[in-house]
């Protein structure tokens, strides 16, 4: 693969990401070859110019971006813009052909999964509290409103641990994994954010109390927009973004364990406890979450910044991210192609571990 040693632009970012967006607007208003753009561009594209164009591209050490936060911002208004915008063209009186309105929930569900849920996921963990709260407001819209809460003070703190919930466990198949971690990190982050007013350190509403009204004001809305069909899309449409991104968990964690220290805590979180992977596009498309190690590392690190690991520091799947989860969705060929590259992270797993179940 070759390697560029200078980082991909802002430009690029905004690109890749941006660039679905009209295309889900005209297909949403006029159908036709825009749905099907909107669609390949998010499935077919995607995969094929990260294989023809076998590419790395380097780190962006003492570079600044000053506007990394301006595209985040933008992507998140774009899909709370979206949202109601495909509910009336799938659910109401727009005029589309059934097969149009399938393509728009896919398209357009692909679009929020893997570039609304980055972008999103990159402002929860901006210190500036609007930008925090407009991450937020995306989960919220997408009826998953406690990742908010869930992915910085449970996540972070437990990954690779069995105290995380959003840790796929080795031979763990996805649909077993994904009814276990929301779950579990619904509860797990509501016990933590208690857990912070008890001890004083969060004042205000709490924020489960937001994510709930919300979420409940977001299905109001869908009732307005195209009646009970309108509230079904609404729900579907969240189901299919929360369903990527559980994938996105799933995946970058997979089968990956802290060591127990003789004192009786875990290792800390290192390079080696997420898997990342360095195809260009869809890194750009997804604003660099394949480069999850150095987001563990630095949180606060604006995407653009973001470094791929050396692949004998961090684990680093052949694949793209996008295609990787799409693999995760039959569990015996996940398992098969993900072992080998497992094995040498998890040297001393049990074999029962990574056998199918």
């Amino acid at each position: 693969m070759t390697t560029l040693a200078r980082p991909l632009p802002l430009a690029a970012f905004a690109l890749a990401s941006l660039f679905p967006l009209p295309l889900i607007g005209l297909g949403a208003l006029e159908g036709g070859i825009w749905l099907w753009l909107a669609f390949l561009y998010m499935t077919v594209l995607t995969v094929l110019l990260d294989q023809l164009i076998p590419l790395t591209v380097g780190t962006a050490d003492g570079v600044e971006f000053p506007a990394a936060d301006a595209l985040l911002v933008s992507v998140a208004l774009g899909q709370l813009a979206a949202l109601p915008v495909a509910v009336w063209a799938i659910a109401g009186d727009s005029g589309l052909a059934v097969a149009e309105r399938v393509l728009l929930f896919l398209a357009v569900g692909f679009w929020f999964g893997q570039v609304a849920h980055p972008a999103a996921h990159e402002l929860i963990h901006r210190p500036r509290r609007e930008l925090f709260r407009l991450g937020a407001t995306v989960y919220v819209s997408l009826l998953f409103g406690q990742h908010a809460s869930a992915h910085r003070l449970v996540h972070h703190r437990h990954v690779a641990s069995p105290q995380d919930p959003n840790t796929a466990r080795a031979g763990e198949s996805f649909y077993r994994f994904a009814l276990r971690a929301w779950r579990g990190s619904f509860l797990d982050g509501l016990r933590a954010e208690t857990d912070l007013r008890a001890r004083g350190q969060g004042p205000g509403l709490h924020p489960y109390a937001a994510y709930l009204v919300g979420g409940a004001a977001a299905l109001v809305l869908a009732l307005l927009i195209a009646g009970l069909p309108g509230l079904l899309v609404w729900v579907l449409l969240a189901l299919h973004a929360q369903s990527q991104i559980l994938l996105s968990d799933y995946v970058q964690h997979y089968g990956l364990t802290r060591v127990m220290r003789p004192d009786g805590r875990l290792e800390p979180v290192g390079p080696q406890h997420s898997w990342n992977t360095a195809h260009w596009f869809t890194s750009a498309l997804m604003l660099n979450a394949p480069r999850h190690s150095d987001h563990h590392a630095n949180p606060s690190r604006p995407f653009p910044a973001l470094r791929l690991p050396p692949e004998d520091q961090a684990p680093r799947l052949p694949w793209p991210l996008p295609l990787a989860c799409a693999m995760a969705l039959m569990p015996r060929l996940w398992r098969r192609a993900i072992r080998p590259h497992l094995a040498r992270w998890r040297p001393t797993a049990l074999p029962s571990q990574d056998t199918a179940r």
